[in-house]
């Protein structure tokens, strides 16, 4: 059964970027889209090495590798490589204080056991969530205050012992300022998650997900909706 089977009878393993297994298990709802699992990375010099160089290429307030050195996202990411490959090792209490560590100096809560592919990018960080059963594929953008949960222990608590509970998000999405994915749904891949979108459905590949634009009401006159080029074409910035 693959990882981003619709139904999980059983659990079974998929490729992660450091233990080369994940929590697998599917969305309730049938047909999910496509999505390429996280790459597996088998050293973890070299993955450090592609999140430095994605900060450098991608944030363009930062101008060479010793400012990137100081992105707050970064040290989120490094201590995540380093945690998650204790927590798959079974040293789960210093995977979880390293993460706890992690979230105090950098406002990014990433539980060990989530899978991260290679060259993740987060922007700014602040905020950003990401849940312990999720799985995130290469080439990801995130802005600042994402959230990759589950929808709560009133029905996590219900699921089989190994059923995943987050979101898989595939290859090359970019998750929008605010944007909230819960539950075991599937994102495909290059899909766009708008700023402020909450999603709690399978997303297919290609798609963009963009939330309502805001009001605008000028004295004597009736509410507007914003309406500009960035509620069809938005890449789900931090604008």
């Amino acid at each position: 059964m693959s990882l981003l089977s619709p139904t999980k009878p059983e659990p079974t393993p998929a490729p992660g970027p450091a233990s080369g297994t994940a929590p697998t298990g599917g969305p309730a709802t049938t047909g999910a889209p496509d999505a390429t699992p996280a790459s597996p990375t088998l050293r973890l010099l070299p993955a450090l090495r592609e999140d430095l160089s994605v900060v450098v290429a991608r944030d363009p307030s930062v101008r060479g590798a010793k400012e990137a050195v100081l992105h707050p996202a970064l040290t989120a990411l490094w201590a995540h490589r380093v945690a998650h490959r204790m927590h798959s090792r079974g040293l789960r209490i210093p995977a979880r204080l390293l993460a706890r560590w992690a979230r105090r100096v950098t406002a990014v809560e990433i539980h060990p056991g989530a899978v991260l592919g290679r060259r993740v990018f987060i922007d700014h960080g602040a905020g950003v969530v990401i849940g312990e059963t999720a799985v995130v594929g290469d080439d990801v953008t995130m802005y600042h205050q994402v959230t990759l949960g589950a929808v709560g222990w009133w029905s996590d608590n219900e699921r089989p012992e190994g059923d995943r509970r987050h979101p898989v998000v595939g290859s090359g999405v970019i998750l929008g300022a605010n944007a909230t994915v819960l539950g075991p749904v599937t994102v495909g891949d290059r899909a766009v998650i708008g700023a402020q979108a909450l999603v709690n459905k399978n997303v297919p590949a290609g798609a963009r997900v963009l939330a309502p634009t805001a009001v605008i009401k000028e004295p004597g006159r009736r509410p507007e909706l914003m309406e500009d080029v960035f509620t069809v074409i938005a890449s789900a910035g931090s604008w």
